[in-house]
């Protein structure tokens, strides 16, 4: 019989044996590379893996749900943001504009009327204008009687240095806010410079009186003499700018609640 060399039989090193030979299973088949859910889209289904195919067909969804929940969410917490601060904002807005409009109402309604503190120092003024007036009418009648003449002379001399002061007081003050102010300045002027003139008019009368005693004097009653018509005349421009006056001055006393006075008064 022949001899058979065994190493003749030996398979080669790289040929694989048989499927199925010697008991052998094939082996698994190779994973399936990792897609994308666009990816997964995309590609064909294999049919022997239809159960995982559904799954990674459903799976790229999931994902794109969720960012729209989450963005909705994000959106609507924006826009009740916006909304909860523009209602602040309006309420903000509104407040101010209510207290502009009362601190712009305030001022009117405080607004100081110029022509009341005016008013209230020319009343000041007229309130002395008559100190002077009981001297004077005593003054008078002491000379009609020829009676402490020279107590008479000085009273009246001292009446007529009052109403000069009047006058310089009166231009010391400011009037220029009040109603026709240039007239009633005018007036009271007019009344006081009068009224003094008629002062010493008297008192040179009870100087005559004094001087000629016998004559102007006789039977214990003075006479007329041409200052006491002198008198009459400047009492009677005084008389008539006080009436003047007191018209334009009272319908001031009566705006700011002040003292009204008559002709007599000034």
């Amino acid at each position: 019989m022949a001899q058979v060399d065994p190493s003749q039989h030996q398979q080669p090193p790289h040929q694989q044996p048989f499927p199925g030979a010697y008991g052998q299973q094939p082996p698994p088949p190779a994973a399936e590379p990792y897609r994308s859910g666009l990816q997964g889209l995309g590609s064909e289904p294999e049919p022997e893996h239809h159960g995982r195919t559904e799954e990674r067909r459903r799976s790229p969804h999931i994902p794109l749900i969720a960012a729209v929940v989450v963005g909705c969410a994000v959106v609507g917490l924006g826009a009740g943001a916006l909304m909860s601060g523009g209602d602040d904002s309006g309420k903000d807005d509104k407040q101010p504009v209510a207290s502009e409009s009362m601190s712009a109402g305030e001022p009117s309604a405080q607004a100081a009327d110029p022509a009341k503190p005016q008013a209230e120092a020319l009343d000041k003024l007229l309130a002395d204008s008559n100190n002077s007036r009981a001297a004077v009418i005593g003054a008078v009648e002491k000379i009609k009687r020829c009676d402490d003449l020279d107590q008479a002379a000085d009273d009246l001399k001292g009446a007529a240095a009052q109403r000069r002061e009047l006058v310089t007081r009166l231009e010391g003050i400011s009037i220029d806010q009040l109603p026709a102010h240039e007239e009633l300045s005018s007036s009271l002027k007019a009344a006081w410079k009068a009224s003094a003139e008629a002062d010493d008019h008297y008192a040179a009368w009870a100087g005559q009186a004094k001087r000629n005693h016998k004559k102007v004097c006789k039977g214990g009653t003075a006479r007329s003499t041409d200052e006491t018509g002198k008198a009459a005349n400047s009492s009677g421009e005084a008389t008539a700018a006080k009436k003047k006056a007191s018209a334009l001055w009272n319908s001031i006393a009566q705006k700011y609640g002040l003292t009204e006075r008559e002709p007599v008064q000034l």
